[in-house]
């Protein structure tokens, strides 16, 4: 038993999540009835929700409160650097949306789960969320309200600066990520239930069905990640950006690809700014922050669901209300929660600003979770490893 658990420690975790997808696709297809196998994935994906916020807290919490000086400035990079990004990507969406409009047919069946809000009680929403008790912030997963008390507690820990209490901060924070670690480890079994349940529920119709909006909102994604972000990092820092582009795509956008969840993949992505060799003080809260605030996929998704079910509908939508709405986009792709699926909850925002009430645009929210399997995978690949890529250029922009 022994040498199975090391073997099984040593073996690359892509391998393994490879392996629990052709062995989920297999029997999704022979034994679709055996719906046992699909309680892998739900224990898996329960497990990373629970674990995701607490991880957060515990990491802003330790980090804020080791933090050297001068570190204020790198800071200011990574937030501008988080916030132009998913403002470039919502534009990118927009004119992907204006050269390629597309149509889809909606269902007359959906459920309305809540009444779209004015921008301005998005606002008020996102504000009250952010002050939020933090009990009730880390029992609901509001990770606005879960960083800035880990933000404000940290600096307090700083102020006390008790030798004592940081150490068991620190060591508190250790042990979460270990643990999380553990889950992820998991992550081929959980894979396993994820793909067949889905196989043996959806089969292969839904390549079909919705196979124009998946292709339209996959590839934008990818010139996301493989043009407009890595012009970004050039601009920054004038050095060639694909190395490092396509070490966090290997490295953090594929295992993100299949936890679909930028909070669940934050040790991953810890663990490779530590071989990137960056400063842990920073990168210890740049990355759960990232996990927050900046959603480059989640903004494309917004803004090409909202232009079209506008189309769809016959709603004109003249060039400057789509930069708004990208801007909209961006605002609202902050307050996304980071687990799966939850930039498809912002959509009815987006298409109130277009005029377009809820009952409509929650068959569109209906249609993401659909394709969410595709979608949702590809959006969370995007927004984990740009985590990565932009501490490391925010480190590099304060070393010029």
């Amino acid at each position: 038993m022994k040498v199975i658990v090391e073997t099984w420690n040593k073996t690359n975790l892509i391998l393994k999540i490879l392996c629990g997808i052709i062995i989920g696709s297999i029997l999704g297809i022979t034994i679709p009835q055996a719906t046992a196998i699909g309680y892998f994935g739900i224990l898996f994906v329960s497990a990373l929700k629970a674990v995701a916020p607490i991880l957060v807290f515990v990491l802003v919490m330790s980090s804020i409160s080791q933090a050297g000086a001068g570190i204020e400035s790198k800071f200011r990079n990574i937030v501008f650097l988080y916030m132009i990004s998913t403002l470039v990507s919502a534009i990118v969406a927009v004119c992907v949306s204006y050269i390629f409009p597309l149509t889809v047919q909606l269902s007359e069946a959906y459920t309305k789960t809540e009444d779209t809000k004015s921008l301005t009680e998005i606002f008020e929403n996102l504000l009250k969320g952010i002050v939020e008790n933090p009990i009730s912030a880390l029992l609901g997963g509001n990770y606005l309200g879960i960083l800035f008390w880990a933000i404000i507690i940290g600096f307090g820990l700083k102020k006390v600066a008790n030798p004592t209490t940081i150490t068991v901060v620190r060591n508190l924070s250790d042990a979460i990520s270990k643990v999380v670690g553990w889950i992820i480890q998991c992550a081929p079994f959980g894979v396993m239930g994820i793909v067949f349940t889905t196989v043996s529920t959806n089969g292969i119709s839904i390549f079909t069905s919705y196979g124009k909006l998946i292709l339209e909102l996959v590839l934008t994604m990818l010139f996301v990640m493989l043009v407009s972000n890595p012009f970004i990092i050039f601009v920054c820092t004038r050095k060639n950006p694909f190395p490092l582009v396509l070490r966090c795509i290997r490295e953090s956008a594929v295992p993100a690809f299949f936890t679909r969840s930028s909070a669940a993949n934050i040790p991953v992505n810890m663990a490779l700014c530590e071989k990137l060799g960056l400063d842990k003080n920073f990168y210890s809260v740049s990355i759960p922050l990232g996990s927050t605030i900046n959603m480059n996929g989640a903004a494309v998704v917004i803004t090409i669901m909202a232009l079209t079910l506008a189309n769809t509908l016959g709603v004109y939508v003249p060039i400057t209300i789509a930069i708004l709405l990208a801007v909209i986009s961006t605002l609202g792709a902050c307050g996304t929660s980071g687990v799966a699926g939850g930039s498809l909850l912002l959509i009815p925002m987006a298409c109130s600003f277009l005029g377009i009430s809820s009952d409509v645009s929650m068959q569109m929210v209906a249609v993401g979770f659909i394709i969410g399997v595709i979608q949702d995978s590809v959006e969370t690949a995007l927004n984990s490893s740009s985590d990565v890529t932009f501490t490391a250029v925010a480190e590099q922009m304060e070393e010029k």
